[in-house]
């Protein structure tokens, strides 16, 4: 799909809310692992945060962490068919399962260490090249379609595949520290693409005052967001 010279799309990635997870598995892409009742009270302050956009596309990633995240969001378009996108899924992750506990024990295992030896890449995972140009790719479908409908797009995702689609679309390195990333739970960022290059992008924390105070000193958890 060809866009207008001038025509610019906007693309809204909103990360999902708190997940329930007492136990602290790094959970990935299991299945299971849905919103805690803060975490569907902040996906409710993102949908009032959309609510008057005109929104005319509607994507998720398939786990349902996500799909209970976009749902107050569906909800405020009707008219707008929610579509799984699975190209905007968690990154996988070799430590998938694991409990760290205090401290991070499981990457003191000797067992484990191997998996750590290129953190570039990231060696105990998907690389940051490929989460990049697979979001690349969500990032032109939801566009073109929410042009071609006359409207923007919100696609629903997780922590590293947001950050890392902003770093490629910003030019910066892709390996980065995680402690550093600046999408919080619930959090948009949006981009704005023409002719297939991203020309800007905003950030926004509609449930900043929901987020507990260890998520706010570090956005950061080894459980895969």
């Amino acid at each position: 799909m060809n866009q207008p010279a001038t025509a610019e799309a906007v693309v809204h990635l909103v990360r999902h809310g708190e997940v329930n997870n007492p136990e602290g598995v790094l959970y990935g892409r299991l299945p299971g692992y849905g919103l805690t009742e803060r975490g569907a009270a902040m996906a409710e302050r993102v949908a009032e945060h959309l609510a008057e956009l005109p929104i005319a596309h509607l994507a998720t990633s398939p786990l349902q962490r996500a799909k209970e995240t976009m749902a107050p969001i569906a909800a405020r378009f009707p008219h707008v068919e929610v579509v799984e996108q699975p190209l905007v899924i968690e990154a996988a992750n070799d430590f998938q399962g694991m409990v760290f506990g205090r401290g991070n024990k499981a990457l003191k295992d000797p067992r484990n260490w191997w998996k750590l030896r290129n953190p570039l890449k990231p060696s105990w995972g998907e690389p940051f090249t490929e989460v990049a140009t697979r979001m690349q790719w969500a990032l032109q479908v939801a566009a073109d379609t929410a042009i071609e409908a006359g409207g923007q797009a919100v696609v629903v995702s997780h922590q590293l595949p947001i950050w890392v689609a902003r770093l490629s679309a910003e030019g910066s390195r892709l390996p980065h520290d995680p402690r550093k990333r600046e999408c919080t739970l619930a959090s948009v960022t949006t981009f704005h693409l023409r002719q297939g290059r991203v020309v800007r992008v905003s950030y926004a924390e509609p449930a900043k005052d929901l987020i507990p105070e260890k998520d706010r000193r570090m956005n950061f958890s080894a459980g895969g967001k």
